[in-house]
């Protein structure tokens, strides 16, 4: 006997189905006339550990719920003290053994209890839907079960209409965390289960739209849109008052228009009405072709300036609302984000709205990701399952159905990271179907089997190149390899924004913009996924994977965004906002002439004021308005700049040209900054001058423990420096220790360039100085040391020579590498320690934010000024953050304005900080970063090692790394008074 046949079928939220009772997906229509009511709100919650642990009593009329809590929805319950979070990146944090998941399924039953409004119609049908619930959902109104359903981040309606009464309406819904949906839903983001998006109730008037479909393209070469809206049922009629239209439903018609693109988002109000219900239209004309291996809209190659964007908020997690939505998009546009690529799920509708209205490029993710399978080499992967299909075709559907009418969406995404397999042939094949008028998209398949387009993740620039010609290696099967190297590439996440970074975005822009089939890419991600935590005494921070107890969890890696959780921006968002702008500026500005490039896709420069500003010494000593034409895209203008103000001889001058909005817009206020770019000045003329006075150089004395020289106090033993002019001084000695960043300490499964975990095995966050010689000749105090790390026999040598002349100390260092390196340095310079009044701090060099030599384009060469406490970047995991770039020279002062200054030869790195870095390593969250009472610690680096994208992308690029090689620097030290 086939003991299978005795098998209890798998209950609803283990089987393979995208759930019962559901009506098909329809479009979002979010300007009907249709009465609707919100069910948001308190709720009565109850939370039980395994999904049988309750029965379904609670559905009927009745019950008695007074003994629960309460909760409000839209909300995730597990930030409302019901159970913890869990963040996983690719690991599942249950046994994988689909469609089965375990028997601790945390429950959660919700109770609405509402009345119809007095003037809900009596006649007519009415649809409950559901925007959004994590991962399984069975629902009952007044009694009635209705049904069940999977796909959390996708529409779910049920017809109730014949269930409603005026007033006491139960509506009850109970939420299993996990479900055989689950494991569709892999996601890199917090596991939150709950209720987290709208509950509505719909009125559906008799003969209402049961489903919409505008289509609307655009002749190029014409300038004529086409409009079709066809409708379910027909007979309605659409208008356009704008462009004189007033069609059938069905019926199409060409007419004169301007074009909706990312750039100019135009949309032409409209409307479609039935006898029974009217539904407000935002037009977008635009068309989408992949032609010649390009991508194009509108006839025009687009360069995607992208972001990946999962939605999160550090409060409510996925729940966000409205105001914050906006905040996102008008935070892409003014940062020169142009398309956003929306990781790994279709986001909530009104996002969308938002992007039609604003103007942005949007790659809309159906919600399917199975990473947890790769480590299983795909075994039983859902998405080669056959049984899984309906449910893949089912979550396709709702993606495509509810989001067809946004023309910022201009391609459809499969999923991510799922390996390959028939179900997502079968999702391509439905699609292309359904919808012909877009691009598919998906990077998992390299063989491009289903896709319009060619898309990777984190490839090395050096392949970029390669795809950028089309002579990349050969893979796979000849036909598809073939096809593929036809198509137009982008990468659909590169530059991974973990912590201090990404660096080498300004590599990537540069092949981006030389090769037509590189079509640009989006930055994973937009937002850190930090939940905000508060210590005993109220100090905010924010929490990462492993920080609520999980069993299994991938720290911080969840927070990888160029905003902060509080949507702050971070350094790596300036970086990007300047290696992306839309305007590039280039020129001679020793011969007072510069070069203007209109780097938009479509729009012309009108819209944009010119000025120049000529500097000296980072002061502005002359500024004016720059007239520049009103260039087509891709269409330069060399202007000559006006004569430059005299200045003083030997000082440093320097030419700044902004682009700002020249009218406010839906995104920005006039004034804005587009682009900018600084040009070195016009070499000053000497001029006659009396010759300066001349001190001569003073020598140390030796005086029992000490050693004077000019201003300087020394210990005679060690060589160190004490005091300066009265001033107490911790230093300065030779220093290569940073706290290694995320993408030092790099991606797993790219051993080999994990420097922050190479730097500690080496040991050089304990490095040991020996003193070899203090000596006093020829007017200088020579220090010798060799600084090496315990248990190896590899090191460095520096001397220290010290002189003064007047009330001024320089130091010249020498450093010399020992020993077989087989690693870059993290840092080379000398660090001290200053008086922790000294807290506010003054710089002539890069700024006003953090730069290292692979994230240094957003760095403007000024004066800077501001409080020691706001050079530091609060990274959300600490690590080596705040230098300057250049500067050439700086200031620390306290209340009363005395202090120190240094100068550098050549300009140097310059950080400052309460805490040394061996504090900043050692801590995990900011509050552990606690101030030292007694001081400011100074790095003033002649070297940094650079960033890279390693967390998860490539590594350092060559050019920035930081060989261990012999160098040689100084610095000139003075006391303020």
């Amino acid at each position: 006997m086939n003991s299978r046949a005795h098998t209890p079928p798998l209950p609803y939220y283990e089987d393979v189905s995208p759930g019962t009772g559901c009506l098909p997906p329809r479009a979002w229509a979010s300007g009907s006339d249709a009465a609707r009511l919100s069910l948001g709100g308190t709720w009565a919650f109850r939370l039980s550990p395994t999904a049988g642990t309750e029965d379904d009593s609670f559905a009927r009329p009745g019950y008695d719920a007074s003994g629960w809590g309460e909760i409000p929805v839209p909300a995730h319950w597990v930030l409302h003290g019901h159970g913890a979070p869990i963040y996983t990146n690719v690991n599942y944090p249950f046994p994988v053994d689909p469609p089965r998941v375990p028997t601790e399924n945390p429950t959660g039953d919700h109770l609405r209890v509402f009345d119809l409004p007095g003037d809900w119609p009596a006649a007519g049908e009415a649809v409950l839907r559901f925007e959004g619930v994590e991962s399984c959902a069975r629902v009952w109104l007044n009694g009635e079960e209705l049904g069940t359903f999977k796909g959390s981040r996708l529409p779910h309606e049920f017809a109730v209409g014949r269930l409603l009464k005026p007033s006491g309406n139960v509506l009850a819904v109970r939420v299993h965390q996990w479900s055989s949906g689950s494991y569709l839903e892999d996601q890199d983001q917090w596991w939150l289960p709950g209720i987290f998006r709208e509950v509505t109730l719909l009125h559906r008037p008799a003969e209402a739209v049961t489903d919409f479909f505008v289509h609307a393209s655009y002749d190029h070469l014409s300038g004529a849109g086409t409009l079709r809206v066809d409708a379910e049922p027909g007979g309605g009629r659409v208008t356009v008052p704008e462009l004189g239209l007033d069609l059938a439903t069905g019926e199409s018609s060409s007419v004169a228009v301007e074009p909706w693109t990312a750039e100019t988002p135009r949309l032409y109000e409209g409307t479609l009405t039935t006898a029974g219900e009217t539904i407000a239209l935002r037009i977008g004309f635009r068309t989408v072709v992949v032609e010649d291996g390009v991508f194009k809209v509108n006839g025009r190659r687009v360069l995607f300036r992208g972001v990946n964007r999962h939605e999160f908020h550090p409060e409510t997690g996925r729940a966000l609302d409205l105001a914050t939505m906006r905040r996102d998009l008008e935070l892409m546009k003014r940062h020169n984000i142009n398309a956003v690529r929306t990781s790994h799920y279709p986001p909530h509708p009104a996002f969308l709205d938002l992007c039609d209205e604003l103007g942005l490029w949007v790659i809309d993710e159906c919600d399917l990701e199975t990473h947890g399978f790769v480590d299983l080499d795909w075994r039983n992967n859902p998405v080669d399952d056959d049984r899984w299909t309906p449910a893949l075709i089912d979550r396709a559907a709702r993606m495509v159905e509810r989001d067809k009418n946004h023309p910022s969406i201009v391609m459809w995404s499969l999923g991510n990271e799922c390996g390959t397999g028939r179900g997502l042939s079968a999702m391509a094949g439905w699609i292309r179907e359904r919808d012909a008028s877009r691009v598919i998209h998906y990077e998992g398949d390299l063989s491009c089997a289903d896709t319009g387009i060619y898309s990777r993740m984190y490839a090395p620039h050096e392949e970029v190149a390669q795809i950028g010609t089309r002579t990349e290696p050969p893979w796979g099967d000849p036909a598809l390899d073939a096809r593929r190297r036809a198509l137009p590439f982008i990468q659909c996440e590169y530059a991974h924004a973990m912590g201090n970074g990404p660096g080498g975005l300004s590599e990537y822009q540069r092949l981006f913009e030389t090769h037509e089939r590189l079509q640009g890419g989006f930055v994973w991600e937009w937002i850190d996924h930090g939940f905000a935590r508060y210590t005993p005494n109220g100090t905010r921070y924010y929490a990462y994977g492993g920080d609520f107890g999980e069993e299994l969890h991938d720290g911080n890696f969840v927070c990888d965004g160029l905003l902060f959780p509080d949507r702050t921006p971070s350094p790596g968002l300036a970086e990007y906002k300047k290696v992306i702008e839309p305007v590039r500026i280039e020129g001679d500005g020793s011969s007072g002439t510069v070069r203007i490039t209109n780097g938009h896709d479509f729009t012309d420069l009108s819209h944009l004021a010119f000025t120049w500003t000529y500097e000296a010494e980072g002061v502005a000593v002359g500024s004016g308005e720059l007239t520049v034409p009103p260039l087509v895209p891709g269409e330069s203008a060399d202007l000559k700049l006006p004569a430059p103000e005299a200045t003083a001889p030997g000082e440093e001058t320097r030419w700044t040209i902004e682009a700002r909005l020249a009218a406010d817009t839906a995104w920005g206020e006039a004034g804005h900054q587009v682009a900018w770019a600084q040009l070195p000045g016009v070499a000053a003329t000497p001029a006659a001058a009396a010759p300066a006075a001349v001190t001569a150089p003073v020598a140390p004395r030796r005086d029992g423990v000490r050693i004077t020289l000019g201003p300087g106090t020394f210990d005679a033993a060690t060589g160190a420096l004490t005091e300066l002019g009265g001033l107490t001084l911790t230093g300065p000695r030779l220093d290569v220790w940073r706290a290694p960043t995320d993408n030092d300490n790099g991606a797993s499964w790219q051993p080999d360039e994990r420097y922050g975990l190479i730097w500690r095995e080496l040991g050089l966050h304990r490095l040991q100085h020996r003193v070899d010689a203090v000596d006093l000749a020829d007017r200088a105090l020579t220090v010798r040391t060799r600084v090496a790390p315990a248990a190896a026999d590899i090191g460095l040598t520096a001397v220290y020579r010290w002189t003064a002349e007047g009330d001024r100390l320089r130091l010249a260092v020498s450093v010399t590498p020992l020993g077989t390196w087989t690693c870059p340095l993290p840092r080379l310079g000398v660090r001290l320690g200053v008086p922790a009044e000294l807290g506010a701090a003054e710089w002539f060099g890069g700024g006003p934010g953090e730069a290292y030599p692979d994230t240094r384009a957003a760095s403007r060469l000024g004066r800077w000024a501001m409080p020691v406490d706001e050079l530091q970047t609060p990274y959300v995991r600490p690590q080596e953050n705040g230098a300057r770039a250049d500067v050439r020279w700086a200031r620390l002062t306290g209340p009363d304005g005395t202090g120190l200054r240094v100068e550098g030869h050549p300009p140097f790195w310059f950080t400052a900080r309460r805490w040394t870095s061996e504090q900043l390593d050692a801590a995990e969250h900011t509050p552990d970063l606690v101030a030292s009472p007694d001081t400011v610690w100074i790095n003033l680096d002649h070297g940094q090692q650079g960033i890279g994208s390693q967390s998860c992308g490539p590594g350092v690029l060559e050019p920035y790394r930081l060989l261990a090689a012999p160098a040689e620097f100084s610095f000139t030290f003075g006391r303020l008074s």
